[in-house]
Order: structure tokens, then C-alpha cells, then sequence
């Protein structure tokens, strides 16, 4: 005579649903420890007063301080943070974030430093190509890219009116993504 088998239980709603949160918990601290060991240089203050060369959307350059290119995008948006975004023409990360980049501008200010992507007459002709109207800091050696603790790009950060700054991250960003890490420094 042989025993019945009784059949295996089937997990319950209450134990798939824990092993799911455990594997969403663990994913998120993996993803969290990643960016924070990709943001660990940096720097919680920027230097303003450092000499930089922008590029407008019309074309024209200009040259002055980081804090004088913040303040120009500031006329317009009094009392908001700026998204800083860091990109590069030979990214391609950074191209299929460029739409949400541009709708992003449309909104609030944003300042973009083009790293590593030539002088300013080959930054703009880049921009004219892909049609992004964006306030770029030329960065050709990536000198300021590297004071803003980035080694690769794209990179995302807010600058609130003091200099400092918010939930830097490297790697694809959402637009939603941004406009929340925006939202939290300008209500906090």
C-alpha cells in the first residue's frame, strides 16, 4: 500500500506578494547604491564665481561666471531651482533624452553642459542639427564637468539659488524623473 501524495500548496497571495516586495526592495537598494557611489564626488556647493562660456539658444556666446549663466535663466524663473543636465554630442543616452530634456525647459530653467563636444561653433551647429534650444555651457576638456564630480554623462542635478545642489544622478533620467527631484527642491 502506498501513501497519497498530498499536492504541493500553492503559495498563497500574501507570500508571492512578500517575495515580490523583497525583490522591488532589493532591486531599489541596488539601483540607490549605485547612484550614490556614482555621485560620491559631488561637491554639496558649486563655485559660483568660476569663469564658464555659454552658448544661447539664438547662437550667440557668452562669458562670465557659472553664477552669471545661472542668473540669466533665472530672469525668467524668479525664485526657482535650475536642472542642470550634463550631455555630450557623441552620447547616445543623451540623444534619446533630448526631447525630455527640451520639454523640460519649457518649464523650468535649465542650464546644460556640453562635455567633451568641441567649441561653441560645433556645439551649435550640433544643437541647430537636433533642433534643442538650450542654454549650454561649452566644457570642450570637461573641466567643468569634472568640478561638478561627473565623469560620465548624461548626468542630472537641481541648483537651488544658493549654489547648492539636489539629487545628482547619472545615467537615463525620466522627464518625470527630473520634474519631481525639480518639484521637491523648490517645495522643501
Amino acid at each position: 500500500m502506498s501513501d497519497p501524495q498530498t499536492p504541493p500548496s500553492k503559495p498563497t497571495w500574501r507570500s508571492r506578494w512578500r517575495s515580490h516586495l523583497f525583490t522591488v526592495a532589493l532591486l531599489l537598494a541596488v539601483f540607490f547604491g549605485v547612484q550614490a557611489w556614482q555621485t560620491r564626488a559631488v561637491p554639496a556647493q558649486l563655485d559660483l564665481q568660476q569663469p564658464v562660456q555659454w552658448l544661447l539658444p539664438t547662437g550667440q556666446t557668452q562669458n562670465g561666471s557659472l553664477q552669471q549663466a545661472l542668473d540669466v535663466l533665472r530672469l525668467h524663473h524668479p525664485g526657482q531651482p535650475v536642472a542642470l543636465y550634463v550631455w555630450a554630442e557623441w552620447c547616445p543616452i543623451c540623444r534619446t533624452m533630448e526631447g525630455s530634456v527640451t520639454r523640460l525647459g519649457q518649464d523650468w530653467p535649465l542650464l546644460t553642459v556640453a562635455m567633451q563636444s568641441g567649441p561653441a561653433a560645433q556645439v551649435q551647429r550640433y544643437q541647430q542639427q537636433r533642433g534643442l534650444p538650450w542654454h549650454s555651457v561649452i566644457d570642450a576638456r570637461g573641466e567643468l564637468a569634472q568640478a561638478l564630480g561627473q565623469r560620465s554623462v548624461p548626468a542630472f542635478m537641481v541648483i537651488d539659488a544658493q549654489g547648492r545642489v539636489h539629487h545628482p544622478t547619472v545615467g537615463f533620467t525620466t522627464g518625470t524623473g527630473m520634474r519631481l527631484r525639480l518639484w521637491a527642491v523648490r517645495v522643501f
